[in-house]
């Protein structure tokens, strides 16, 4: 079979594959429960304008207790280090560390902003760590962990310590895929022996723990397959390398239990017709990948973590939550600027608010906070951005659309507010949400 056959048989396969609508009754309800507090979010456009961001801390914390809860029940003396990358506005950061939580950076940027939080519990992971960032985390010897991701990362690090006239906890990080891109991250199992016998040889450094890190996690089985591997690596292992590890990090990924929405475009079938047709138009049909709770992540974890892990080692467990804690603690506020026709709108704020095109293929509801209804209707709702791809959405919940009216694009704390860009417009700030609202 000759490569365009390959494809076409691909792309015959994809056409036969069901994508699992999203239920509208669902959209509706979440709607409804945004509706609730429209007289506030509305009352803050009065005070501040817009475009804005909006924080809401009480989701946030209420988020952090429920992940500690489930994850404490099954693996006890849990860590949990928030994931800055995800969202680091210094607020929320800030209050997550005055709830308790310790800090996962992967930057001197980072680090910094940490240590300005008075953050006391910080890992510092990520690849390509440079001199200057392994002499911050070596000067703050008492405050960080070092998770290394490479042999030569392990030379430098020694380094530091040394210039620094310290020693500096670390732990190492586990590639969990040798293949393609994957293989950027940490080091192979099979590695690890020689990699811990190098360690002890650096008086400065002091090797305690693994970490490992599987993304965009909609049910547990990645972790759960690693984990058994990760077992299998620890009963090789001798025994007083296993002595040493003071600490097992089962890092982050974990998705939200909303699920993941999607736009037609964002299926197999919809990229497919976006590559051969390069075309769109306005939709009230989305569909959605649905994700495990919190508790059957933290119950299936636990549960292989006694099975594969618990036997070889005792020590302490680390996460690093990042998206699940923060995705509903930022939503952003838009006004309607323009009406160009009765299915296409411009609004006063452009998507380098969120830094990239998510709303292309990601599905959130644009709520008509003036105009209010639990119904949706087909409209383009666009920013106001040199480009066409600067777009919020395919529809509006609302009785009717104008120049003036209020939006409301919900749960937007992740991996949007860290990824804004200066480009054409400026940026909103941000304004934290009465928590009696």
């Amino acid at each position: 079979m000759n490569s365009l056959e390959s494809l076409l048989k691909k792309a015959a396969e994809v056409l036969q594959q069901s994508n699992s609508v999203l239920d509208y009754d669902e959209v509706a309800a979440f709607v409804g429960s945004i509706l609730k507090r429209a007289d506030t979010f509305i009352a803050m456009v009065g005070r501040c304008g817009s475009p804005l961001y909006v924080f809401d801390e009480r989701a946030l914390l209420e988020r952090a207790a429920q992940f500690a809860a489930a994850f404490k029940e099954t693996l006890g003396d849990i860590r949990i280090f928030y994931a800055v990358k995800s969202n680091n506005h210094p607020v929320l950061v800030g209050s997550l560390v005055r709830s308790g939580l310790g800090l996962d950076v992967s930057s001197g940027q980072e680090l910094e902003l940490a240590l300005g939080c008075n953050c006391s519990d910080i890992i510092f992971s990520g690849p390509g760590k440079t001199e200057k960032e392994l002499l911050l985390a070596a000067g703050h010897s008492d405050s960080v962990t070092v998770l290394m991701d490479s042999f030569g990362e392990l030379d430098r690090l020694e380094k530091a310590a040394v210039e620094m006239q310290t020693r500096i906890n670390a732990g190492v990080r586990l590639t969990t895929d040798e293949r393609g891109l994957w293989r950027k991250f940490g080091i192979p199992l099979s590695s690890l022996d020689s990699f811990m016998q190098k360690a002890a040889g650096c008086s400065h450094v002091l090797l305690g723990g693994l970490q490992f890190h599987t993304s965009w996690n909609l049910d547990p089985g990645q972790q759960v397959k690693f984990i058994a591997r990760l077992g299998e690596a620890l009963q090789n292992l001798g025994q007083n390398r296993r002595e040493l590890l003071k600490f097992i990090d089962i890092g982050g990924g974990y998705w939200p239990p909303q699920g993941e929405w999607l736009q037609w475009a964002g299926t197999p079938k919809g990229r497919l017709h976006q590559a051969l047709l390069n075309s769109a138009s306005p939709s009230t049909e989305h569909y959605k990948l649905p994700s495990s709770s919190i508790t059957t992540f933290a119950e299936r974890i636990g549960t292989a973590i006694q099975r594969h892990v618990a036997p070889y080692v005792d020590c302490r467990f680390y996460a690093e939550p990042g998206r699940w804690l923060c995705n509903d603690a930022m939503h952003i506020l838009l006004t309607v600027v323009d009406k160009k026709a009765e299915d296409l709108v411009i609004t006063d704020g452009g998507t380098n608010i969120i830094g990239w095109e998510r709303f292309e293929t990601d599905y959130f509801p644009v709520i008509n906070l003036s105009r209010p209804s639990k119904s949706e209707h087909k409209c383009f709702i666009l920013g106001s951005l040199c480009t066409p791809h600067d777009v919020w959405g395919y529809g509006y919940f609302g009785k009717g659309i104008e120049p003036g009216d209020l939006l409301l694009i919900p749960n937007q704390g992740a991996y949007t507010y860290s990824l804004r860009q200066e480009f054409i417009k400026p940026l909103p700030e941000v304004v934290a949400l009465d928590s009696a609202g």
